[in-house]
């Protein structure tokens, strides 16, 4: 079947995310990872991307660990450094599909709040057709129904839908579904992918 839509992922697809790296800058690797070791601060994140408040969330999280809690208030306040830089040869890809005419969705587990603050950062998180966001939605990869309201939001056959993500564990439950994917470990195989579908050619693509 013909692709009908290419599907991104946001977080190491689109723009780099290393919380750890960011925390080593600031406060030093074996500091960092005795926080980490203490707080399950992805965790505390997951809780964010599947709907509950940003600031808010945080803050709580800094009153439970009061030993930590400058630290891990910084996942708010220098949320940004840790979702950086851009992944420039992705978005170019992006901005190449859309140029073809071809329907570009973004599938992320990202929060609500710090979604719409990353799109007053980043001018190509207005660039997709349709943006599917864990925390609009209520659940987050790779749960399978994520992957079933995405669907039934595009109205596209899952053979028809072609995905990419840094992650194993959300490629598995996309294949499990029928979904052609790509598992992303840097922008210039996803090109080659992509050229290999017939959706660019490889001046398109960059290559």
């Amino acid at each position: 079947m013909t692709i009908q839509a290419v599907i991104f992922d946001i977080g190491n697809v689109l723009i780099e995310w290393n919380p750890e790296r960011f925390y080593d800058w600031q406060i030093g690797r074996a500091a960092r990872e005795a926080l980490f070791a203490e707080v399950d601060l992805h965790g505390m994140n997951d809780a964010i991307d599947a709907g509950a408040l940003f600031k808010e969330t945080i803050y709580d999280w800094a009153e439970r660990h009061r030993d930590w809690a400058e630290e891990i208030r910084m996942w708010y306040h220098n949320w940004i450094d840790m979702a950086s830089p851009r992944i420039e040869g992705s978005i170019a890809l992006l901005r190449a599909l859309r140029a073809k005419g071809v329907p570009v969705f973004a599938l992320t587990n990202f929060g609500i709040h710090s979604f719409a603050y990353a799109r007053t950062q980043y001018d190509f998180f207005t660039e997709f057709d349709r943006a599917f966001v864990s925390g609009e939605m209520g659940v987050i990869k790779p749960d399978p129904r994520i992957y079933a309201l995405v669907e039934q939001g595009c109205g596209l056959p899952p053979e028809s839908l072609l995905f990419t993500d840094d992650r194993a564990d959300n490629i598995a439950a996309a294949e499990a579904r029928g979904w052609r994917c790509h598992r992303f470990e840097g922008w210039q195989g996803w090109a080659r992918r992509l050229v290999a579908e017939g959706l660019l050619s490889e001046q398109e693509a960059g290559l």
